[in-house]
């Protein structure tokens, strides 16, 4: 089952304490998109500049990932530039050049229109809210959104909102959104925006799911070597979407193991910059890891 997500491709400049990389590919969508085609079909609406190579395109068609939906247009690609210290949880931005991204119009190919899972990277929520008309009867849409179009455009997010059925934010933002420091009950304040489950990405500690009915915490998987963590949320949202996608199945049961399995996908990519570790990632290595997830987490029998 297809899966179509909305958002950048970009060129991305990043030093972390264990080294340094420049102009490597990056972006919520390549990240999104490449996570969650170990699960299932991909859609990718984005948009590059006349400097966007052919290798980077190459890659993304190997791994399956439809690309008619990818617009390039005149001038260059995004670029994002940043650093992290030893705390790895929150990067420095020190540049941004949205350039070709600036004017971005997500225009759907008509395939596309069909589109049963969506995800809405993070966008202008009046993008996002646009995408969502030309899309006909989605069975799921999930979104991210950030801190600056909660401060910037909180209306049009608030507009947004209750058209999501999963929102997929950090902690810092969740508070935010809900002005409640209570991580908890700034969550049960955003479920009263629309969306019926929200996800809140807390980096080394992994995520909190919450909704009206349930809560669920999932480790993020014991690493000895991180590199670089810049696209872990979109790697984690590619990879919890890509499973439901797969499996169509929406149950409790279901979404609980869907982000078991988008925060085994967010341990692979931070092992390396940029993408370099999904290119060489193969499915028998993020069962493996699932499995010992499951073991991190297991106690019954245990007493």
């Amino acid at each position: 089952m297809s899966l179509l997500v909305v958002g950048s491709v970009a060129f991305d400049s990043v030093a972390t304490p264990f080294g340094q990389v420049d102009e490597v590919l990056g972006g919520s969508g390549t990240y999104f998109s490449t996570s969650a085609s170990f699960f299932t079909d991909v859609r990718l609406v984005a948009v590059v500049g006349e400097d966007f190579p052919p290798q980077h395109r190459s890659f993304l068609a190997s791994r399956k990932i439809d690309l008619a939906g990818l617009q390039t247009a005149p001038g260059a690609t995004f670029r994002w530039k940043g650093k992290y210290g030893f705390d790895l949880n929150e990067a420095q931005t020190l540049e941004t050049h949205l350039n070709v991204f600036q004017t971005f119009k997500p225009e759907l190919p008509e395939a596309y229109r069909e589109s049963d899972f969506v995800f809405l990277a993070n966008i202008d929520p009046e993008l996002q809210l646009d995408v969502l008309k030309q899309v006909r009867r989605p069975q799921l849409v999930a979104c991210d959104t950030m801190n600056y179009w909660i401060e910037g455009k909180r209306q049009a997010l608030l507009k947004t909102l209750p058209y999501v059925d999963i929102l997929i934010i950090n902690e810092a933002e969740t508070r935010q959104l809900a002005g409640e420091p209570n991580l908890l009950k700034a969550a049960r304040a955003v479920l009263t925006m629309g969306p019926k489950t929200l996800i809140v990405k807390r980096g080394e500690y992994g995520v909190l799911l919450v909704s009206e009915h349930t809560i669920f915490a999932a480790p993020a998987f014991p690493l000895e070597s991180v590199f670089d963590p810049t696209g872990a949320g979109d790697t984690f949202a590619g990879g919890f979407m890509g499973y439901l996608a797969a499996t169509r199945n929406l149950s409790e049961a279901s979404v609980r193991k869907a982000t078991v399995f988008g925060s085994v996908m967010a341990s692979f990519v931070v092992e390396d910059f940029s993408l370099e570790r999904m290119r060489s990632l193969v499915y028998e290595e993020i069962a493996e890891r699932y499995r010992k997830v499951k073991l991190l987490t297991e106690f019954a029998g245990l007493d």
